[in-house]
């Protein structure tokens, strides 16, 4: 099948890179331009940009698909689908039109549950069990489109957004590639109307602790911002990422502020929160690396009774 891809990070560059391998013509990559990254802040290239380099594709980076240049470009590729991964930038109505089997959609997440930019952090964030991957026909709505076709994905009690999007990718690349195979066969299905949710866009301010919340609700954010954005917390004045934690044993303490360090061993730190509390297990101080709490504790001055706040 002849297809342009458009798709910026990993998770979709391992989609364009199961597509190419099961030899569908890939005409044109579309990924977003260079963005600024790391501690100096160089323009780097997205993931996709990279796979499609070392697959000898042809690639563009626009700023946008409203131009009429990029859209008269992909009207001379005559493409029978369009394959969109996380590209993260809108579609006009005008491109959806494009492709002869339209533009085709590879969503993380159980649609209509967790429409919009992060499913996977909320899927998590939020206790689910399972999710999955739902492939689906773009229209001009946020992940409103006709589902096409789905793969379920159960969600451990210990996976991170790192874990289960290793997951999804999997699941993700085995999944559009059937889904292309049978594309002129497969029959749209409407999403609900019932159990729609949408999966904000994670914003920084949240990777904050907040220990008046449930313990249940501050360790699951834990595994929903690994690897980014971290959760954070300020102990002595010094900001500290805490990666991983566990539900503590220990009975909640009324007397207690939430925050406060409640049990203190060489390797355990058990902090209060607002209905039980949790033992740290992984931490990370500023400019350092990920450490076991036993690690951060070894000459530590931290005592019962400190707080973060």
């Amino acid at each position: 099948m002849k297809i342009v891809f458009a798709g910026t990070p990993p998770f979709a560059a391992a989609a364009l890179a199961a597509l190419h391998g099961a030899h569908h013509q890939v005409e044109l990559v579309l990924t977003q331009p260079d963005r600024p990254a790391g501690r100096g802040m160089k323009l780097c290239p997205s993931a996709v940009d990279e796979e499609a380099v070392r697959l000898g594709l042809v690639l563009a980076k626009p700023e946008t698909l409203k131009g009429d240049a990029i859209q008269a470009t992909l009207r001379t590729l005559r493409p029978d689908a369009m394959v969109v991964a996380a590209y993260g930038l809108i579609l006009p109505q005008s491109v959806l039109d494009i492709p002869k089997y339209g533009c085709i959609n590879i969503h993380g997440s159980l649609l209509p549950r967790w429409r919009g930019a992060a499913p996977v952090q909320r899927a998590i964030e939020a206790g689910d069990t399972e999710t999955g991957i739902a492939i689906m026909q773009m229209n001009a709505g946020l992940d409103t489109g006709d589902v096409l076709l789905t793969r379920t994905i159960s969600i451990a009690v210990d996976d991170t957004s790192g874990t289960l999007f290793e997951k999804l990718t999997a699941a993700a690349t085995v999944a559009i590639v059937e889904a292309l195979e049978k594309l002129p066969l497969l029959k749209a299905v409407a999403q609900p109307a019932d159990g729609v949710t949408y999966a904000r866009k994670i914003n920084k301010a949240e990777a904050r602790i907040d220990w008046n919340q449930p313990a249940t609700v501050i360790e699951r954010r834990m595994r929903a911002f690994d690897p980014t954005p971290g959760c954070e917390s300020t102990l002595a004045g010094e900001s500290l990422k805490i990666w991983r934690a566990r539900l503590s044993a220990a009975p909640r303490d009324a007397t207690m502020a939430p925050g406060t360090i409640a049990g203190l061993t060489s390797n355990r730190l058990t902090v209060q929160c607002a209905d039980g509390a949790l033992d740290l297990v992984t931490v990370q101080k500023p400019g350092g690396k990920r450490m076991a709490v036993a690690d951060f504790l070894r000459g530590s001055t931290t005592q019962t009774g400190c707080r973060f706040v």
